[in-house]
């Protein structure tokens, strides 16, 4: 089996939707406009390190998107968030905080780690470079909100942060955020990942959640819990609910996934 940190993460939140996710193949509609713009994003960063016209690149990335029936948040447009995208670009080449050596083989890299019963474990960093001249692996996230900054050291809890650490071996990592408000900015964020904290993170990988997934068990964790009520949010929802709309409005399934029947024997 080959496991990664999104299929983790997807465990600990509710493994009844990890089944549904990555055993029964249902997958979620792109019907969100900043999933998308995160991808054209990343990939204009990517024409910026290779010396390339990222702003053209840009703008025929996210122009395939101009005819899409996304769900925009209040406010938003498909020309709005060109624009920000453009701007957020700008400010980033002028800060030229980031350096990325040999970008053909520093972006989008790939780690991988053998566990101990066998399976691996690959993940994806974003990229390995500078931030501010200190070496370390790096983290793209656009976003519409700035992350918070206080209390110091609080970046050294982020799970993601810390899963790429432990496979990468690379103490020193950062967030650049890229915030998509009415006056776009970038929040340059570095952390310190201690040895304990990644043998944590190893910890839980293989004692916990991969011998739960791989012994059939798929519980569902409810998120409902007000005000907070994370079921709601969930593209899941339906198949907990048996509601076909729900669902049809939501997911759609991989063409091949096969019947588990077996599975409901093992949670048994």
């Amino acid at each position: 089996m080959v496991y990664s940190y999104t299929q983790i993460s997807q465990y600990l939140r509710c493994p009844r939707s990890y089944r549904y996710r990555y055993l029964d193949g249902w997958q979620e509609k792109e019907t969100r406009s900043g999933m998308a713009f995160g991808r054209c994003f990343e990939n204009a960063l990517g024409a910026y390190f290779r010396e390339e016209d990222c702003g053209a690149t840009f703008f025929k990335e996210w122009g395939a998107y101009r005819d899409a029936a996304f769900e925009y948040k209040k406010g938003e447009t498909w020309d709005r968030l060109l624009h920000q995208g453009i701007h957020l670009l700008e400010t980033f080449a002028r800060d030229n905080r980031v350096r990325i050596h040999d970008p053909h083989g520093n972006l989008q890299v790939k780690k991988h780690r053998i566990l101990a019963g066998g399976s691996e474990f690959v993940a994806y960093l974003d990229a390995i470079g500078e931030v501010d001249g200190v070496p370390c692996l790096i983290d793209w996230k656009t976003t519409t909100s700035r992350y918070p900054e206080a209390p110091e050291g609080l970046l050294s809890l982020d799970p993601q942060l810390i899963c790429y650490s432990w496979i990468s071996g690379i103490l020193e990592a950062a967030l650049v955020v890229f915030v998509r408000k009415h006056a776009p900015e970038i929040q340059y964020l570095r952390a310190t990942i201690s040895e304990e904290q990644r043998q944590e993170f190893g910890r839980l990988v293989e004692e916990t959640t991969i011998n739960q997934i791989e012994a059939g068990h798929f519980n569902p964790h409810s998120g409902i819990r007000f005000p907070q009520n994370g079921c709601v949010t969930c593209p899941y929802l339906g198949l907990c609910l048996r509601n076909d709309h729900l669902v049809a409005a939501n997911l759609v399934r991989k063409a091949g996934a096969s019947n588990l029947d077996w599975l409901d024997e093992l949670v048994d």
